[in-house]
């Protein structure tokens, strides 16, 4: 069985901002007499230090300056005269004013590593204005990302990031999933994860919403790439703050996809998939009905395919399910007949575990879930029980007795092949507990 995809992103995330490439970020570098002209025009009570210029630098910076200002300027036959003055430029004044120029020129040329040491040394230089050191930043990561220079991409998104750095378009939440993408393109898997969860994690301490795009993302890479224990914890904190019927199928498919369950462990699955109304697909019931048994679970296993009619998901002419269902409704009286003399031989004390088991199933099937409870909890206590499995049904039976906070304390406990079952059980029980998972589950 698969699931349905999201589409997978381009490598390397294109957010949209424009970089200037062929006109200044900022005022073209002036020399100290423009300079000066231009400072004449502020409050006199302004005090401000003269730009930090050797002569040296002076002298090979003008002509730099004028060519790059004039019009028809061979702009290849000017960069030797522009590294020369990345070379020169040392004072913070110099290496702003070079920036600069090197920016610039590097953006008519089209030569992304000339921008990109442009916008290092204006940023080196210190000189960057307080309101645009985001902006720059970002440019700066842009560059850097697109040409694959990752860590020194990183450095940058993150000064952005912490400097505010925004748009009309582009958000705190867009960086950081940059900065998980950065991780990706870099082929980082488990940093990028780190990051996504550290994020995450971040927004929820700050009680804002997680978008969903980020726990999209993060079950995309981690399904991908097989990496389980992300993919699991992503998936539950999803559903969680997603509950929706189509994010719920979802989760359900991962976790089958990933896994090869018995019939048991398929049977608790898909318990979860009926109670969440999940059941998208015929395999699905039928599925259920396999691992439930019309010979075992007769009224559960009727009551299944009966919504599966309801539902119009199974056709009347599915020859197994008809089948089964003829098969299911014929044991159903007898069947429940014999749970009084069940519930009492269960209860005996020199019961077996199989007998305690048996009857902890049946009343489970039949809806009854104090009865399934006790005989859970008694079944527990016997050596041999299969502890994941009767932990697992235990807590099924106090989520629908609302007892949330002692089924979650028996899911947690859960390990082996039932822990990414139980995974999603402890979200929809958490879900029940706060009064979200049911009310939302009719979108997509």
């Amino acid at each position: 069985m698969t699931i349905r995809q999201p589409r997978k992103p381009l490598s390397g995330i294109a957010l949209a901002i424009a970089l200037a490439t062929c006109t200044a970020v900022v005022a073209t570098g002036l020399l100290p007499a423009e300079a000066h002209a231009q400072r004449k025009k502020k409050d006199k009570k302004e005090k401000e230090q003269p730009p930090e210029l050797s002569d040296e630098f002076r002298e090979a910076f003008l002509p730099v300056q004028e060519a790059m200002n004039a019009e028809g300027t061979d702009m290849a036959a000017l960069r030797p005269q522009v590294e020369q003055l990345v070379q020169l430029a040392q004072s913070k004044d110099e290496k702003f004013f070079t920036g600069n120029v090197a920016y610039n020129v590097g953006g008519k040329l089209d030569d992304k590593q000339l921008q990109l040491t442009g916008m290092e040394l204006m940023l080196e230089g210190e000189k960057v204005p307080a309101d645009q050191i985001g902006r720059y930043n970002f440019i700066a990561y842009q560059l850097a990302n697109g040409m694959d220079q990752f860590d020194k991409a990183r450095r940058y998104l993150q000064a952005s990031i912490d400097n505010n750095f925004s748009t009309e378009t582009i958000g705190r939440s867009d960086l950081q999933i940059a900065m998980a993408e950065s991780y990706f393109g870099a082929g980082e898997t488990q940093q990028g994860l780190d990051y996504l969860e550290g994020a995450i994690a971040d927004k929820k301490t700050a009680g804002e919403e997680v978008p969903a795009q980020w726990y999209r993302r993060g079950i995309t890479v981690a399904y991908e790439n097989k990496i389980t224990p992300d993919l699991y914890e992503m998936v539950t904190a999803w559903i969680a703050d997603y509950p929706t019927t189509a994010n719920w199928r979802d989760a359900i498919n991962l976790t089958r996809n990933l896994n090869t369950f018995e019939g048991g462990e398929i049977l608790d699955l898909l318990r979860l998939s009926r109670r969440v109304e999940a059941m998208g697909d015929v395999s699905d019931y039928e599925y259920y009905v396999e691992a439930a048994d019309a010979r075992r679970l007769p009224k559960e296993v009727s009551d299944v395919i009966e919504e599966g009619y309801a539902s119009g998901v199974v056709s009347r002419d599915n020859l197994y399910l008809a089948e089964a269902l003829e098969l299911a409704k014929g044991r159903i009286a007898a069947d429940r007949a014999d749970l009084p003399a069940l519930e009492t031989d269960a209860m005996a004390s020199d019961a077996g575990l199989r007998l305690v088991s048996g009857a902890a199933d049946a009343f489970l099937s039949y809806d009854d879930y104090a009865k399934a409870e006790t005989f859970y909890e008694k079944a527990l206590t016997m050596p041999g029980v299969e502890k994941n499995e009767a932990q697992l049904r235990l807590a099924i039976a106090k989520i629908e007795l609302g007892k949330y906070d002692a089924a979650l304390d028996l899911l947690t406990d859960i390990d082996g092949k039932r822990a990414p079952i139980a995974k999603l059980w402890m979200a929809y029980a958490r879900g029940e507990q706060g009064g979200t998972a049911t009310g939302a589950m009719t979108g997509g």
